[in-house]
């Protein structure tokens, strides 16, 4: 599976990109607010890559930063939001806005996005008003950091580790940070990541 591509912008349409990488063209789909905030063909670029393969079909999602694809991740595991809609929804709404839509349950504001009819506005603010607040609400323009300031290189290998596992950027960093509290400064990264999955699961 892919999961970061880094390469040159070689031809960007409505809704997706391509970009090469040693002389192949990847073919990524992307939201319309990543699409902008790409650098002008033929300059280099780096992409946090999200791959869905299906019976007929690989496809490839790419994000500037991780808090973008943890949303994609997300909002996809409501019925009737498939990678389209998701994508619609995030190229519309900034993170702050997605995450207030659905702290306030306003429906209307997310049903701004293309794809999002009343009825499914309704299940998303509904569905992610308990996991949306474990997300990172900031811009999805500009990539993030390897991890928050402060951390100890094995607690940023730790954090990475976490999301590469599929967990969210800020729920992997609190989850390390008290690991770190627990265990003390000088811990082993696999003695974080340990306890770290141990935080999460609870």
């Amino acid at each position: 599976m892919i999961g970061k591509l880094k390469g040159v912008v070689d031809e960007v349409g409505e809704e997706e990109l391509i970009l090469d990488v040693g002389g192949v063209g990847y073919l990524v789909a992307a939201s319309a607010r990543t699409l902008r905030a790409l650098p002008a063909v033929g300059q280099p670029a780096a992409l946090l890559i999200e791959t869905q393969v299906r019976e007929d079909a690989i496809r490839l999602y790419g994000f500037l930063t991780a808090s973008e694809r943890d949303w994609f991740r997300l909002l996809q595991s409501v019925q009737g939001v498939g990678a389209k809609v998701a994508l619609g929804i995030l190229g519309t709404l900034p993170g702050d806005a997605l995450a207030s839509a659905i702290a306030r349950q306003d429906k209307a504001t997310m049903a701004r996005a293309p794809g999002v009819g009343p009825k499914l506005a309704a299940r998303l603010v509904l569905e992610l008003k308990d996991k949306a607040s474990a997300f990172g609400a900031g811009d999805f323009g500009a990539p993030e950091g390897p991890a928050p300031a402060g951390l100890p290189k094995a607690g940023e290998d730790a954090v990475l580790a976490l999301t590469g596992l599929g967990y969210a950027r800020v729920q992997a960093a609190a989850a390390v940070s008290k690991a770190l509290m627990a265990m003390g400064a000088e811990t082993a990264t696999a003695a974080l990541i340990r306890a770290g999955l141990k935080e999460l699961a609870q």
